[in-house]
């Protein structure tokens, strides 16, 4: 290549300061350089291992496509692989025993709320962890610096201890009154007078679980909304239809951590690095009797859990529309509205924000952009906030007139 072919690919592709080498050696040699600290953040994540709410792409998005052209050549220089701690994001964790079921002790990660700040209740998709909100919840943080953080792990992921096999009950009913007994046990452990104001935040799965809880109001007053990120009905039960197919795809197990770090980054489950090194250590377990090559595992055996999919979905839409508070959507493309939420939407019983550039995972593909719109949904249905106007019988005893 010329030096003026390489002046005019450098002004065509914004390259000014950066040598094209690297790029010819790339297809050259057909290697897919190392991915960036920050990956980029303009493309698709298929799911964070898979929630099972996840939207199957279509063939036309390349699922499993290696980076090209300019994202190929921004994949990180000196990237490391290395899992964040989950420290780095939050002030403790909590062991929670219920005595009603004595099989299952619950794990979760908390920051505490400062005075009066409200608590964000943060589930998981199916497959996935608490860790899936780690690093959305230091940013929301950022913006409401009172605000807390738990961010639960539902029985049979991350690192609650619950039964296996035929025993693992994971209906919504269950899944729904798990996540009440968690709140409502972190209150106790923490010593919390009254509950702070909640905000439930669901994504996928997690979306139909915080959706019942709201619509059961066991949390009543306590309450002040919730939201969806990236499932809705309709869409969710015609994905289940090519869920085993999506897993089939799915590696069996990784020769290492990084290993599966990696996989996730390249095979663009998530495309956020820095949230792939936090939440993917939390997804496998180390299991030397089944492939020597390949010990780290998935937790979740998410195909066993086939039985309790549809239930998950059903009904979503008229329960997110129905129950009270605040309610917010977050999606990464409006294919995925249904003919009740679009009805919904147009009829203003909800707040609505897509999200183009991301994928199913919105949480860990843009971070600081959701948790902006979190922190501005809290803002708007912030009742402490309402400023009222003076009772007529109090102007009277001031001797004003009203």
């Amino acid at each position: 290549m010329s030096d003026l072919q390489r002046t005019w690919a450098r002004s065509k592709l914004g390259l000014a300061h950066e040598p094209l080498g690297e790029l010819e050696e790339e297809q050259e040699t057909g290697q897919v350089p190392e991915l960036p600290e920050h990956a980029d953040d303009d493309s698709s994540s298929a799911s964070s291992v898979s929630s099972t709410g996840t939207i199957i792409p279509t063939p036309s998005q390349k699922l499993f496509a290696r980076p090209e052209g300019l994202t190929a050549r921004r994949v990180a220089r000196g990237r490391t692989l290395e899992q964040i701690p989950w420290t780095t994001y939050f002030e403790r964790e909590l062991l929670l025993k219920s005595n009603d079921d004595p099989e299952v002790t619950f794990h979760a990660h908390l920051t505490s709320p400062v005075d009066k700040g409200p608590l964000f209740v943060m589930h998981h998709g199916a497959g996935s962890s608490g860790l899936t909100f780690a690093v959305v919840g230091s940013e929301i943080r950022k913006h409401l610096p009172s605000a807390g953080i738990l961010a639960i792990d539902c029985r049979g992921h991350g690192s609650t201890v619950s039964p296996e096999g035929t025993a693992l009950d994971l209906s919504l009913e269950t899944l729904s009154a798990d996540l009440y007994f968690m709140i409502q046990s972190t209150k106790e452990q923490m010593s919390w007078k009254d509950l702070p104001s909640i905000v439930l935040v669901g994504h996928s799965l997690g979306g139909a679980v915080v959706t019942d809880l709201a619509k059961k109001g066991k949390l009543g007053a306590s309450l002040l909304g919730y939201a969806v990120l990236d499932v809705v009905e309709g869409s969710a039960i015609d994905a289940l239809q090519s869920m085993q197919t999506y897993l089939s795809t799915r590696p069996g197990g990784f020769a290492t951590i990084q290993a599966a770090i990696d996989w996730h980054i390249r095979s663009r489950t998530v495309r956020n690095s820095i949230s792939a090194r936090t939440s993917v250590p939390a997804l496998l377990r180390l299991d030397d009797g089944v492939d020597s090559s390949r010990p780290w595992r998935w937790r979740t055996n998410l195909a066993a859990t086939q039985p309790f999919w549809e239930g998950w979905f059903v009904g979503l839409s008229k329960k997110f529309l129905g129950a009270k508070g605040g309610k917010l959507l977050l999606l990464a493309g409006t294919d995925r509205l249904d003919t009740e939420l679009t009805i919904g939407q147009m009829q203003g019983k909800y707040a609505l924000q897509v999200f183009p550039e991301a994928g199913h995972f919105i949480q860990e593909d843009m971070p600081e952009q959701t948790a902006i719109s979190l922190a501005d949904f809290y803002r708007r249905n912030d009742r402490s906030a309402l400023v009222l106007p003076p009772k007529v019988s109090d102007l009277l005893k001031q001797g004003k007139k009203v």
